[in-house]
C-alpha cells in the first residue's frame, strides 16, 4: 500500500480515509447537509470506532515503513461528525492532538450535498445518484450538488492544503463520492503530467480534468467505510 513520492507538481504526498462506520450507514440513511452532518447523533457507531484505529494503526505501520516522520504528517478533515470522530481516533493512535497544528478542518471536504428529496432517506437511493453521474457528472440532482460541483470545490481544498503545507504527508478523512472524486482527478492529472507543461499552475491542471469523460468513472475509486488507501491506487 506504500505511497509513491508525490509527482513534481504537487508539494505534498496524499492518503486518503473513509470515515468508520457511522449511526447514519448502521441505519442506511443519507445524511448529506451540512446542517445535519455536523450533528453528534450522526457521528460513528462503536464498529467504526474500531475501524478508524486500526486505520490509524495500518497508516503509522505505512509512515514507519516508509521512513515518514510523524512531525511531516497533517490530518485534514471533513467538518461533518463522522469525518471529525475518525480523525480524531487516528490523530489518537498516532498521538497528534488534535487541536493542534498538525490537524485541520475544511470545509470544502464535505460530503456530497444529495439533496432535500435524498436527505434522511434510504442509502439505497445513492444508485439513482451514480446513475446520473455516468450519464452526466454536470447535472445536478435536484437540490443537490453535481459530481462536477464537488470537484469544483475539492480544488479548491487542494489549493488551500498545497498553499499551508510543504513536504507533507497528508491523510484526507472525508467520504465516499468526495474522496472517490479527489482521487479521480488526482490521478488523471498525473497521469497526463508528460503531456503538460511543468509551469501550469495547480487549479489549472484540475480543472483541466474536470471533463464528464473523467468525472463519469469516479466509482471505480470506490472505498469501503474505515478503508486507508495511499493516492495512486484502486480498489481491488
Amino acid at each position: 500500500m506504500a505511497s509513491s513520492p508525490p509527482p513534481r507538481w504537487l508539494r505534498n504526498r496524499y492518503w486518503v480515509l473513509r470515515h468508520g462506520k457511522s449511526i447514519p450507514n448502521e441505519k442506511g440513511l443519507i445524511v448529506s447537509s451540512l446542517e445535519n452532518g455536523v450533528l453528534e447523533q450522526y457521528q460513528l457507531a462503536p464498529e467504526g470506532v474500531v475501524q478508524a484505529r486500526l486505520a490509524g494503526e495500518l497508516f503509522q505501520k505505512e509512515l514507519k515503513d516508509g521512513g515518514i516522520l510523524l512531525q511531516s504528517v497533517r490530518i485534514c478533515c471533513s467538518p461533518f461528525a463522522r469525518t471529525v470522530h475518525t480523525a480524531r481516533e487516528v490523530a489518537s493512535v498516532l498521538n497528534i492532538p488534535f487541536e493542534g497544528h498538525q490537524c485541520k478542518v475544511i470545509e470544502d471536504l464535505r460530503e456530497r450535498y444529495f439533496g432535500a428529496s435524498f436527505e434522511l432517506q434510504s442509502h439505497d437511493k445513492y444508485h439513482e445518484i451514480w446513475a446520473l453521474d455516468e450519464k452526466d457528472p454536470f447535472e445536478k440532482p435536484e437540490g443537490g450538488e453535481s459530481a462536477a460541483d464537488v470537484v469544483t470545490r475539492l480544488i479548491k481544498a487542494m489549493q488551500t492544503i498545497e498553499t499551508e503545507f510543504q513536504g507533507c504527508t497528508i491523510l484526507v478523512v472525508a467520504h465516499g463520492d468526495p474522496l472517490q472524486m479527489l482521487q479521480t482527478i488526482l490521478n488523471t492529472a498525473t497521469e497526463q503530467t508528460g503531456s503538460v507543461a511543468d509551469n501550469i499552475d495547480l487549479i489549472s491542471r484540475l480543472e483541466a480534468v474536470k471533463i464528464p469523460s473523467v468525472l463519469s468513472k469516479h466509482r471505480k475509486f470506490a472505498l469501503n467505510t474505515g478503508e486507508l488507501r495511499a493516492v495512486g491506487q484502486r480498489s481491488e
